[in-house]
């Protein structure tokens, strides 16, 4: 087992897969595994040759559809491929959205910032739900809300951070109706402004989150612990953000017994 599954399945987040089945639970540390190595080439700053990297992998991902992996990840992915009909796009797009950070992209319009959006979180929900069996158009739009609300929350989330990378993920259209630019946000001027655009941004988050819900209403109530359990510390992350009226200069998260209580919170509207 890798280190990446092993941290996986001693996060707080394991309670939510414990009523999937072991091959289930296995495919998705194993998909987890290839999201946190894409994000770590495109985040962390020690990664040699990130962008070669990308590459390597997308051309990796290729042999994994062509039956010849040549790492011990590509292989499992493999067999996983194979036993949930995974479409190849769930891992191209995340290469696709990993290289656009690594180019510092920057996101105009709303419009804009949800193609990047759909290729980091949206991807990354269908996989998924293809994992849990669940595939067609209501499982579509499950995944376009609840990874569209995840991704906005992680943007709000980590503006400071990623601010010290360099990066704004706000579009620009966003701050030119608050009277901001990238550079206010990227030293941190004006902060109380800023607050007001994260306030108005986390107000379309909620609406995403009330669709998401709305969305699992449609399927069997055991298969929707996992992307219950996920709403819910989202959501309550993104309330733990509300409370600093959108105005902080490190990221906002949730301690491990927070996340606890939102994973026992899912089980009871799940099962009571």
């Amino acid at each position: 087992m890798s280190a990446n599954q092993q941290s996986y399945k001693k996060s707080s987040f394991g309670p939510a897969f414990f009523f999937l089945g072991k091959r289930r639970r296995e495919a998705l540390a194993n998909y987890y595994e290839f999201c946190r190595l894409m994000d770590d080439i495109a985040d962390e700053p020690n990664i040699p040759a990130p962008a070669a990297q990308l590459a390597q992998w997308k051309e990796e991902i290729a042999r994994v559809y062509r039956g010849t992996p040549q790492t011990d990840l590509g292989r499992r992915l493999a067999q996983d491929v194979q036993a949930f009909s995974i479409p190849q796009d769930r891992f191209l797009l995340l290469i696709e959205g990993m290289q656009a950070d690594l180019e510092g992209r920057c996101y105009p319009t709303q419009a804009e910032l949800d193609w990047y959006i759909y290729r980091v979180a949206v991807a990354v929900g269908l996989a998924t739900l293809d994992i849990l069996g669940l595939q067609g158009p209501a499982a579509g739009a499950l995944a376009l809300h609840q990874g569209t609300a995840v991704q906005l929350t992680n943007i709000i989330r980590d503006v400071p951070d990623d601010a010290r990378l360099g990066r704004v993920y706000l579009p620009d259209d966003l701050l030119t109706r608050f009277g901001l630019s990238r550079q206010d946000v990227l030293q941190n001027r004006n902060p109380r402004v800023l607050a007001a655009a994260l306030k108005e941004m986390a107000a379309r988050t909620q609406e995403e989150y009330a669709r998401a819900f709305a969305c699992m209403r449609g399927f069997a109530r055991l298969k929707m612990i996992p992307c219950r359990v996920m709403g819910y510390v989202y959501l309550k992350n993104l309330a733990k953000i509300r409370k600093t009226g959108f105005i902080f200069t490190r990221p906002v998260k949730l301690t491990k017994g927070e996340k606890l209580n939102c994973i026992f919170y899912a089980l009871l509207k799940t099962f009571f």
